[in-house]
Formats: C-alpha cells, sequence, structure tokens
C-alpha cells in the first residue's frame, strides 16, 4: 500500500483523536444540555472553566436548576462560590426551597452561609419546618431543699440572619438549663414546681434566651419532671457528722491535756517522795551528829525511839482496824 494510498486513513485518524481529545477537554454534552434547558453557555467559558481547575459539570448543573426554578443567578457566582470552597449545589437547592417557602434570602447570604460551615439548605428547611431539641434532665434545688430534676423539649426555627456568627444548640441548650436550675432554685417548695411545670417554661422563655444564637425559641415544653434527692437533710446530716467528728476531738484533746497534768501531778509526787526519803536518809547522820556534838543526850534518844515504836503501833492498830470493818 503506498503513501497515497494511506494518507486518507491517518488524516481520519488524526481527525477521530483531535474530536476525541476535544470532546474530552470541553463538555459538548455538557453545553448541549445548558443549551437545551435555555441556559446560554459560551464553548469558550467552558474551556476556561477547564483552565481554572473548575469541574464544569459542578457549576453548569446547578445553574440549569436554578434557571429552571427562576433564579437570577449568574454563572460568575456560582464559579467563584466553588473556587471559594463551597457546595454550589447545597446552596443551589437551599435558594430554591427559600423562594418556594416565600423567604427572602440572597445568593450572597445563603454563600456566606455555607462557607461559615452550616448547612444552608438545612437550615431553610428549619425556617419552615422548626426543630425540636430534647435537653437531658437538668437538676435544680428548691428552697426546701428537695432536688427537683426536669427535662425539656425546646422548639426552635433557624434565623438565617443569625447563622453567620451565631451561636449554636449547646448554647440554646445550655441556656436553658441555666433558666430551668434559676426557677427551680427560687421556688419556695419543690410540689409548686411540680404543680406548675409550665412556671418553668414561662420563666424561661420570658429571658430572651436565643438571643445571639442562630434560632428563634419558639417554645420551651417541659416533658418530664423528677424529684430526686432531699439535699437539705442531707446536708444537715453532714453537718450534724461534722459536729461530731469537732466534739469528738475536742473531748480527745481535752483527755489528753487531763492525762498530761496528771502524769505531771505524778512526776511532783514522786519528786517529792525522792525528796521525803532522801531527807529521811539524812535523820540518823543528824541524830548521831546531835550525840557526838553533845546536843541530844540519851534520854533525849530513848523518848524519840520511843515516839517512834508508839507511832508505828499506832499505824498498825489503824490498819487492822480498817481490815476490820472491810470484812
Amino acid at each position: 500500500m503506498t503513501l497515497s494510498e494511506l494518507m486518507p486513513i491517518i488524516i481520519i485518524g488524526l481527525i477521530i483523536i483531535v474530536v476525541a481529545v476535544l470532546f474530552t477537554f470541553i463538555p459538548v454534552m455538557l453545553w448541549i444540555s445548558a443549551l437545551a434547558a435555555g441556559v446560554r453557555v459560551s464553548i469558550f467559558t467552558l474551556v476556561g472553566m477547564r483552565l481554572r481547575r473548575v469541574v464544569p459539570s459542578r457549576v453548569i448543573n446547578p445553574l440549569i436548576k436554578a434557571h429552571k426554578a427562576g433564579l437570577d443567578v449568574k454563572i460568575n457566582q456560582l464559579e467563584s462560590h466553588y473556587l471559594a470552597g463551597g457546595n454550589v449545589d447545597r446552596v443551589v437547592n437551599a435558594l430554591i426551597a427559600a423562594q418556594r417557602a416565600n423567604i427572602d434570602l440572597k445568593f450572597e447570604r445563603a454563600a456566606a452561609i455555607d462557607l461559615a460551615g452550616r448547612d444552608v439548605l438545612e437550615a431553610v428547611q428549619m425556617s419552615v419546618n422548626p426543630k425540636v431539641i430534647e435537653t437531658p434532665f437538668i437538676a435544680g434545688i428548691s428552697m426546701d431543699g428537695i432536688e427537683v430534676k426536669a427535662k425539656a423539649r425546646i422548639t426552635v426555627r433557624a434565623n438565617i440572619d443569625r447563622l453567620v456568627g451565631g451561636a449554636g444548640e449547646d448554647t440554646v441548650i445550655a441556656r436553658v438549663g441555666e433558666g430551668i436550675v434559676s426557677t427551680i432554685g427560687s421556688s419556695d417548695s419543690h410540689t409548686k414546681v411540680l404543680e406548675n411545670p409550665d412556671l418553668i417554661s414561662h420563666n424561661v422563655l420570658s429571658k430572651g434566651l436565643d438571643a445571639g444564637t442562630a434560632f428563634e425559641i419558639l417554645s420551651i415544653d417541659i416533658a418530664d419532671i423528677d424529684i430526686g434527692k432531699n439535699i437539705g437533710a442531707i446536708l444537715q446530716t453532714d453537718q450534724a457528722e461534722a459536729d461530731k467528728n469537732i466534739a469528738q476531738a475536742k473531748a480527745e484533746e481535752r483527755r489528753a491535756m487531763a492525762v498530761a497534768q496528771e502524769q505531771e501531778m505524778l512526776a511532783r509526787v514522786q519528786e517529792m517522795r525522792a525528796k521525803v526519803v532522801e531527807a529521811e536518809a539524812e535523820v540518823p547522820q543528824a541524830l548521831a551528829e546531835a550525840l557526838r556534838s553533845g546536843n541530844m543526850g540519851v534520854m533525849d534518844y530513848m523518848n524519840y525511839k520511843n515516839i517512834n515504836a508508839d507511832t508505828d503501833m499506832r499505824d498498825t492498830i489503824g490498819k487492822l482496824s480498817k481490815e476490820d470493818e472491810e470484812e
């Protein structure tokens, strides 16, 4: 086969390759779909998206959806939101839902909410269909010392104007819990709270707890209420136990002081006895010295001995009499 015969085949192959590359780089089918939907998009615009590393289907399909819904959204807005890292399809769905619900939501606001990390479509749906947030059991203590536990259901609606920068569900639950504790704590008796649980709802709702949050509180309903511990009695018992321990400690301190004083007295008595024994030991020496020096005669010494003997006899008689009385 000559070169002139192969030339048509080569040209056809090159044309097929060029067309394949063209259809791969340029989303022709997407362009045709846009034209069929009445959305005028230039081929060069799609090529520019490819060059800017934008997936054309992520922008064109939401644009077609917005056009069919009658929204005035420009392709540059959608592309810029995509380049900023937003979810274009979710924003368009939120705009369509807001339009159907007669909610005034602009594209810039929806894009800002989406870029802030919040689900803008869920926010619009929550504006139409309020959400119920259930708190855990929150315990408060009334003035009579009884613990009261309450669980509340908070019906909230998304506030689209405060979604950017507004506090979330955790803040709402914390504020409602604080209001429940405050209301129970200001009640004179726990029975008053049990009889009128709606008193909690009214007091908490009147505090404007949704200020600065991304929600608007529609109602607060007490779902369940229960009695807990008698905190007042427990505190009194603990106080009595503490007073008892303090009294025991003071009594032990007084006993220890008494024992120490007794030991001190015994030590003094023993010291005095030692001095007496020491003095008695010196008596014979003093008698001997008195006899040698002539200050004491023999008769004086004999009288001294007789007096001692008489004293010993009296002591012996006294001991025997005491023993007879005891028997």
